[in-house]
């Protein structure tokens, strides 16, 4: 990803606190200890310190000699170091707590949820500072982004009417019997009809951005069997087989909204095959916490530099797409869109032999018992 720099797995900031602490502890420790044994000797003003040895044998009647100084030393500076590890260590959870709010708020804003305020409690200081920044960011890029939305919707609510009002007078033109149909007019008819397929994918793609929908309990492989008979016939239509199975995925969401996020994937997966025909696989798994639909289709090998720009808005990959079903470009992009509407991801990758695997992975549902579809070829007749 652009911008990524690849980093070496280091310590934490706790952890090099923490060492820290306990360092500039253990430093400060020897030091005490050093002064104790050199200047403790030298007696001060009307106090009357032991020699060296006298000073060994208050702590050592034994008289073994200065080394007596060495155990109690250790001992000392090891209650330090332990008593700097743990302390420092609970000091700097402390001190970086707000760090902690900070980041995970950042991680939330990346996921696509801006409505997340960090809000910190307490006095000013440069963490409250930075977060309060953070805040402030956030709710000038929510505004931003709901502005967009509100116009994208409105503007292709706007775009309807007069859409369908050109479509009806093309098809009466088109039906009148006095009027002698022209190469024009069906040029104006796929014009027009283009036009009415993107606003109702600009409609669909504010309303998975805007994650306004009811969720539910959704089954993606009676999804996928649903758009595979939908899309059967144009299946036929390009000498393409369709080959379903899976186990059974439960997840919580729309069910119109994945149904056409499974018929986006299929559509696009049809429309970019093999010309002399070829095949499109539909699988769906299920694993503890997430399921995973993977469309894959057969078709000339991709560029991975292209497959990664596909998602984006308006880009078709022109070079693969057949002529009656070029689409509006936003196919792949309303795909990812539901998906992470539904707190999914979608992944594209060249297959090694030609063609396109999409991955789509979304929390996943606990439900019994555990079914597993087998697979099964819709061939056209």
């Amino acid at each position: 990803m652009a911008g990524t720099v690849n980093k070496r797995t280091g310590l934490s900031a706790r952890a090099k606190l923490t060492l820290s602490y306990a360092g500039f502890l253990m430093i400060a420790g020897v030091l005490l200890l050093t002064a104790v044994w050199v200047f403790l000797p030298m007696g001060s003003a009307g106090i009357e310190f032991p020699a060296p040895a006298d000073f060994a044998r208050v702590f050592n009647p034994g008289n073994r000699g200065p080394v007596v100084f060495l155990p109690a030393a250790i001992l000392v500076l090891g209650f330090m170091l332990v008593f700097g590890l743990v302390g420092g260590w609970v000091l700097a959870g402390r001190m970086l707590a707000p760090l902690d709010r900070i980041t995970e708020a950042t991680r939330t804003a990346a996921k696509g949820s801006l409505s997340h305020r960090i809000e910190l409690q307490g006095r000013t200081d440069e963490f409250g500072e930075l977060a309060d920044a953070f805040d402030s960011m956030l709710a000038r890029l929510e505004a931003h982004v709901a502005e967009q939305r509100r116009f994208a919707a409105n503007a292709s609510h706007e775009l309807r009417t007069p859409l369908a009002i050109t479509q009806t007078l093309l098809d009466l033109a088109r039906n009148d019997p006095d009027r002698a149909s022209s190469e024009l007019d069906e040029r104006l008819r796929v014009v027009n009809a283009r036009a009415i397929e993107l606003t109702e994918a600009l409609l669909l793609l504010s309303r998975a951005d805007q994650r306004s929908f009811t969720r539910e309990d959704v089954d993606l492989s009676l999804v996928a069997e649903e758009a595979t008979e939908m899309l059967l016939p144009l299946a036929e239509k390009h000498d393409v087989t369709i080959e379903t199975g899976g186990e059974v995925a439960h997840t919580i969401g729309s069910p119109a909204l994945l149904l056409q996020l499974t018929t986006n994937l299929m559509h696009n997966a049809i429309v970019h095959n093999s010309p002399e025909g070829g095949t499109v696989a539909v699988h769906t798994t299920s694993a503890p916490g997430s399921v995973v639909l993977t469309v894959e289709n057969t078709g000339d090998k991709l560029d991975p530099q292209l497959v990664a720009t596909l998602t984006e808005p308006f880009q078709r990959g022109t070079q693969r797409t057949r002529t009656d079903h070029a689409g509006v470009g936003l196919g792949l992009t309303i795909v990812r869109s539901i998906a992470q509407a539904h707190d999914g991801t979608l992944s594209l990758s060249p297959r090694a032999g030609g063609g396109l695997r999409a991955t789509v992975r979304l929390p996943g549902v606990t439900a019994s018992p555990r079914l597993r579809r087998e697979p099964a070829a819709r061939r056209p007749r």
